[in-house]
């Protein structure tokens, strides 16, 4: 898993140093149970940190894939009625694994390249859980070209235990101020939104209490 190449064109915007280099892009990964080394890895969602015009944090531009579940991998029924998923929906549009990375990740360095940045760093909540899903299918495919740090993560289950005395996604969604819909959790693509947006609350506040 190599380091992105900066490119040398882009000016550093002050992300390139907020973070000691590293780009906040969040992730979240739908699965087939709680196993990363065998259970299968069903939908992944990214979304990158930005920066607004008034250098407030905001969300970027992200990108989402259905994934066929790898060759070898299980599948527990419970958890398809958590999150919804029909594997067989014809509509489902699911990318093999290696091509669903190669989708997400294109948007990813996109990000790390206008921002200077070094490479990303995942961001989600219980962070180590989405995090493990995609070492997982990288070492898979034999993906060379990760542009996450391999084990360093930021983790808004413990950012919003600090902030707001909340360490369940939806509470602490809404503990933010934010709108919180029990009926699109559970999609990738919801709840990295409703991550990012949680990440962006508390890292302006933050940011703004330490200009005060």
């Amino acid at each position: 898993m190599n380091d992105v190449t900066q490119d040398s064109t882009a000016t550093p915007s002050p992300m390139a140093t907020r973070f000691r280099g590293y780009l906040p892009v969040v992730v979240d990964v739908e699965t087939g149970g709680f196993d990363w080394n065998t259970h299968a890895l069903l939908e992944i969602a990214v979304l990158p940190i930005d920066l607004g015009d008034d250098g407030r944090f905001v969300l970027g531009e992200g990108a989402s894939a259905h994934v066929v579940p790898a060759e070898g991998t299980r599948i527990d029924p419970k958890s398809l009625e958590v999150t919804g998923i029909d594997i067989d929906h014809p509509f489902r549009l699911a990318k093999p694994e290696r091509e669903a990375l190669d989708h997400v990740f294109a948007a990813v360095r996109i990000a790390v390249r206008k921002h200077g940045c070094q490479r990303a760093i995942l961001v989600g909540h219980n962070a180590h859980f989405d995090l493990n899903f995609l070492n997982a299918a990288i070492a898979r495919t034999g993906h060379k070209r990760s542009p996450f740090h391999p084990f360093s993560v930021f983790d808004t289950v413990t950012l919003a235990g600090v902030a707001y005395g909340q360490t369940v996604l939806a509470r602490a969604v809404q503990a933010a101020g934010l709108e919180w819909n029990s009926d699109e959790a559970h999609s990738a693509v919801y709840d990295t939104e409703r991550t990012a947006q949680l990440f962006c609350a508390i890292a302006n506040a933050w940011t703004q209490a330490r200009t005060v």
